[in-house]
């Protein structure tokens, strides 16, 4: 029986992480969910799965919480506090580090601080803070198995034990494949009035709306560019993303002796979070086999430089180094946030990364300190830059 923790409950990857455990009660047992503001959907949640603690990062909603569920045995916490106590309890086996964006970052590194085994879903941590992060892994002991589709397919494909040492494994290159998103043959002008609404509905996956706004733009491939150079010790030139509209091949190594190996599979995150629930051993994930004769062909094609520059920002951002992609990270952010809300064109959202990126001195990212303060510098000029190409 592992006892698991989910960060960010409420969301897509939540949600999926839940419906595998649902379909195994022998093997595993919720210790906490935690999620943001949404206190309905928690209370349902915690009825059912009756965690020990339920978390909320809004202190209101946290409040809200507890008034909702007086009959449950479950504690309610709020905070980032909160947060961190459950990601690193004793008691804890696993967590599944789901939440979006940097605020994912503190929890997530305390339950690898204490040595468990994380889930990682969140690719912020690692864009904001590979090299301490990473570094925290190799001290705690723990266990960092990657959830992305992408990041796990290249993690099946690869020898269990030459993870970090591709070279070793005689892996020349790593190919990352991307949907390309809903407007993948869209030209420059039609991006220019795509709407959120748009941006949200991805041809394959069911995703959040800021993963799905990241898809589209395809800076969710740049920031998972950067999380696997830190994954798996490789360097931008040694990882090629291949735009593949179907989404059945969800990566693929390469080796010196001409071998591609490619984890194939539907697009649904169940397959990568049982996965990880499970590894090494392979469990039921509710997902439908795989009919390869009602898809008939794959198609592939190289992504788009100049109609999704997300891409290569996101890839100089990496050479560039130290705090860099931290500013890449927050930019993103913001600029996306402010899409959303219908206060910044879709294509003015990489102008808004690259003005931060120039403007935003790069220092060296030796704690974590630096790394938050950057952040937040890089945070307050995207906002000014945002409200000068208000829509």
């Amino acid at each position: 029986m592992r006892h698991i923790t989910i960060l960010g409950a409420t969301g897509s990857i939540g949600l999926s992480t839940l419906d595998v455990i649902r379909r195994h009660p022998e093997r595993f047992r919720v210790h906490a969910l935690t999620a943001c503001t949404r206190v309905e959907d928690m209370a349902i949640l915690c009825r059912e799965f009756q965690p020990v603690y339920a978390v909320m990062a809004d202190a209101n909603a946290a409040s809200q919480l507890a008034d909702a569920i007086p009959e449950l045995p479950t504690t309610v916490l709020s905070g980032e506090s909160g947060l961190c106590q459950v990601a690193s309890s004793g008691e804890v086996d696993a967590v599944m580090a789901a939440i979006v964006g940097a605020a994912g970052l503190p929890p997530t590194l305390a339950a690898v601080r204490a040595g468990k085994r994380v889930l990682l879903a969140n690719k912020e941590a690692l864009v904001m803070s590979g090299r301490l992060f990473m570094d925290a892994v190799a001290e705690s002991g723990a266990e960092l198995l990657p959830i992305d589709s992408e990041h796990n397919a290249i993690f099946q494909c690869m020898p269990a034990d030459r993870v970090r040492d591709p070279d070793g494994a005689g892996i020349t290159r790593i190919l990352l494949t991307a949907s390309g998103g809903p407007f993948r043959e869209h030209t420059e002008d039609d991006l220019k009035s795509v709407s959120p609404a748009q941006a949200c509905a991805h041809p394959n996956w069911s995703m959040g709306q800021k993963i799905s706004v990241d898809s589209a733009t395809l800076m969710n491939k740049g920031l998972e560019l950067i999380e696997a150079c830190w994954l798996f010790n490789t360097e931008p030139s040694r990882i090629e993303v291949h735009v593949h509209p179907e989404s059945i091949i969800h990566s693929m190594v390469e080796y010196a002796d001409g071998s591609v190996l490619a984890q194939l599979g539907s697009p649904d995150m169940r397959t990568p979070i049982a996965n990880g629930l499970a590894w090494p051993e392979r469990i039921d994930a509710g997902v439908a086999p795989l009919d390869l004769f009602s898809i008939g062909r794959f198609h592939f094609e190289r992504p788009d430089m100049d109609r999704f520059p997300c891409l290569r920002l996101a890839a100089e951002a990496f050479q560039a180094g130290g705090t860099a992609p931290a500013v890449l990270n927050a930019a993103n952010e913001e600029a996306v946030a402010a899409f959303l809300a219908g206060d910044l064109c879709f294509t003015d959202i990489p102008v808004i990364i690259e003005r931060t990126l120039t403007a935003t001195d790069v220092v060296s990212a030796d704690s974590f300190e630096t790394i938050f303060a950057k952040d937040a510098e890089a945070r307050r000029f995207a906002r000014e830059q945002i409200q000068l190409l208000t829509v």
